[in-house]
């Protein structure tokens, strides 16, 4: 169906690139947005370009922030000493609706791929090891909270050699996370007993 107006079709087309929205549900937004008070539809906007020009990633853990460190490496009542390595914030969501988490996390970007051309220099693990390395903070655990993927399964192990020049406990979830499932789809009682009952790395490898 063609639309009356060029700058309509543009915005259905910016909110039809969004995963999951279809032309339909595209163009019910944007019609949506046209009901709306011109103020809080500029508002809308303006909030867009200010996330996209302003929002920053944190220099210790790469989670999203409005700062140069996020609020959970500046908690003061997070156990910092316990490092979380997931595999992209949504991740990091899902461990933080469990509310049995409070130690900090590392964000890696990504698992290591060759299929998808994604290779360890790609992701941050040079700085997870910095952090192991010189942490003021005396790093005692890092836990392995990355997809039950053979992917995933590969990250943990290259995660687990470069750790291990380090005296640090590596653990990681327990497998009430089904293989093959992605943690953000996981559900959070599942997902919070993983957690309390993690393992050590080693062991849970032979399991």
């Amino acid at each position: 169906m063609e639309l009356p107006s060029k700058l309509l079709e543009k915005t259905v087309e910016h909110f039809e690139s969004l995963p999951g929205v279809g032309r339909r549900t595209a163009l019910r937004y944007t019609l949506h947005l046209l009901k709306m008070h011109k103020r809080d539809s500029l508002a809308f906007g303006a909030d867009i370009s200010r996330m996209v020009e302003d929002l920053r990633f944190c220099k210790r853990c790469h989670n999203i922030s409005d700062h140069e460190l996020c609020q959970i490496c500046t908690h003061p009542k997070r156990d910092h000493g316990v490092i979380c390595v997931v595999e992209d914030l949504r991740d990091l969501l899902a461990l933080e609706s469990t509310g049995q988490y409070f130690g900090s996390y590392h964000i890696l970007g990504g698992v290591i791929s060759p299929m998808d051309g994604i290779a360890p220099s790609d992701l941050h693990i040079d700085t997870l090891l910095e952090r192991v390395r010189n942490e003021d903070i005396k790093i005692k655990e890092v836990i392995f909270a990355l997809p039950a993927t053979m992917e995933g399964d590969t990250t943990c192990f290259y995660l687990f050699k470069k750790l291990g020049e380090f005296e640090v406990n590596v653990t990681s979830l327990a497998r009430g996370v089904a293989v093959g499932n992605e943690l953000q789809y996981t559900d959070e009682v599942t997902l919070g007993r993983s957690l309390l009952g993690r393992l050590p790395y080693e062991t849970a490898v032979g399991s």
